[in-house]
């Protein structure tokens, strides 16, 4: 009983640090929206489609936390973990992922701690999408705190392929066998084919 009650403690513990989380997802999502209704006004273009976000759970932050062995102490564990908060940008054209990108980082109060392109890099099963940490500062009532954000910035079409791969995935429970893993990647091609005639024909309708 005192194992669970110490559970059930850590639990509410967490679920009250994570606000400051959510409060840094808002930041964000404010920044991002006032990018896209101002790029749409100047330049007759949005470079957002959608946007969406989530805070990881309390159970599976604890969870990653044991199973990639780092400290169960509350207080550090935006130091161990970059994707607590998470918000994912999907954008028409490859370009517009870019953008997005640039316009995030010409942010003085926006700072990048790290970027994974895997768009000029895909992952071996054809992943593609580019990534960023960033930190951003949360002004609460006694304090500010910085918080750490993840953000996943794709097309449509790689935000098609990846939602379904995970789908499919699960079904297999994460062992597919090897012609099925073959023919996503051969999917995940066609994805990027298809970007690339789509920015073709969006540079041809707004050239630089």
């Amino acid at each position: 009983m005192t194992d669970l009650a110490d559970h059930l403690s850590v639990l509410r513990d967490l679920e009250r640090r994570l606000l400051v989380y959510k409060f840094g997802i808002e930041e964000l999502m404010t920044k991002l929206r006032i990018l896209s209704e101002e790029f749409d006004a100047v330049h007759h273009h949005d470079p957002i489609e959608h946007i969406s976000n989530r805070v990881k759970k309390p159970e599976g932050i604890l969870e990653k936390l044991r199973r990639k062995g780092f400290p169960l102490e509350l207080d550090t564990i935006g130091d161990w973990l970059d994707d607590i908060a998470g918000v994912r940008v999907v954008c028409p054209f490859v370009s517009d992922v870019y953008r997005v990108s640039e316009m995030l980082a010409r942010q003085h109060d926006v700072e990048i701690l790290r970027t994974k392109d895997y768009i000029a890099q895909p992952k071996p099963n054809g992943y593609r999408s580019l990534h960023l940490i960033v930190r951003i500062p949360v002004f609460l009532s006694n304090r500010v705190e910085h918080v750490k954000v993840e953000v996943q910035l794709r097309t449509i079409a790689m935000d098609f392929w990846a939602t379904l791969e995970h789908k499919l995935f699960y079904k297999y429970d994460d062992s597919p066998p090897a012609e099925f893993v073959g023919e996503l990647k051969s999917t995940a091609m066609i994805a990027a084919q298809l970007d690339d005639r789509m920015e073709t024909l969006h540079r041809r309708i707004h050239p630089a």
